[in-house]
C-alpha cells in the first residue's frame, strides 16, 4: 500500500502544480506587484516583463466606445469632491501588453484638475491614464475591499480594485475601477 502511494505521489504533486497551486502563487505575486505601485500601468509593465507576456513590456490603452454607459454616480462625485454640475469625464479602456488584455478599467476624472495637454492626450491616444497624469503626482488610495464597485467587472476577473488618485498637493482627480483578467496568471 505505501509503495503504491509513493508511486502515485509525484504525479499528484505535479498535477497540483499544473492547476491551482501555481495559479494561487501567481495570483498572490500579482497582487503584491499591484500593491507595490501607485501606478497600475507601471505595475502591469513590471508584471508583463516578469511573466514574459511581451518583450518589451509596454502597456497600451484601447479606448472602448461605451465610456458614457456608466455615468458618474453621486458617490463618485462626492469621493472626488465635485458638485453635480462640474464636468467629469469617463475613460473606459482595455489595458494590454503584447496584445494580451490584462485589465478592463473605467476611470472617472475631473478634467479641470488636469492640464489641457493631458486632456488632449487622453482624448486622442492609446497612452494609459497613469502615464499621462504622472507629472501631477500619482498617489493612489485603494478603497476598502467591501466598497461597492462603480462599474461591473467582466466574467473571469481575478482581481478588482477601486482607487482614488491624488496629485502631490492631495487633490483627488480620478476614481478608477480596475478589473484584472485571468491572462495575468495564465501559465507561460
Amino acid at each position: 500500500m505505501m509503495r503504491a502511494i509513493r508511486a502515485v505521489l509525484p504525479g499528484l504533486l505535479l498535477a497540483g502544480l499544473a492547476t491551482g497551486c501555481v495559479r494561487d502563487g501567481a495570483l498572490a505575486d500579482f497582487r503584491r506587484t499591484l500593491s507595490a505601485q501607485d501606478s497600475a500601468t507601471l505595475a502591469l509593465e513590471q508584471w508583463c516583463a516578469r511573466r514574459g507576456i511581451a518583450n518589451p513590456a509596454h502597456v497600451e490603452a484601447a479606448t472602448q466606445d461605451d465610456a458614457d454607459a456608466i455615468p458618474a454616480t453621486p458617490a463618485i462625485r462626492t469621493t472626488l469632491g465635485v458638485g453635480p454640475d462640474e464636468p467629469l469625464r469617463v475613460r473606459h479602456v482595455l489595458l494590454s501588453c503584447g496584445g494580451t488584455v490584462l485589465s478592463d478599467a473605467r476611470n472617472w476624472y475631473v478634467p479641470a484638475r488636469l492640464t489641457p495637454d493631458m486632456n488632449h492626450v487622453l482624448d486622442t491616444t492609446r497612452i494609459p491614464f497613469g502615464k499621462v497624469v504622472a507629472p501631477l503626482g500619482l498617489h493612489r488610495r485603494t478603497l476598502s475591499a467591501g466598497a461597492p464597485s462603480p462599474a461591473p467587472c467582466p466574467a473571469g476577473t481575478i482581481q478588482h480594485n477601486t482607487a482614488v488618485l491624488h496629485r502631490d498637493d492631495g487633490t483627488a482627480y480620478s476614481l478608477v475601477s480596475e478589473c484584472y483578467t485571468r491572462a495575468n496568471i495564465a501559465p507561460r
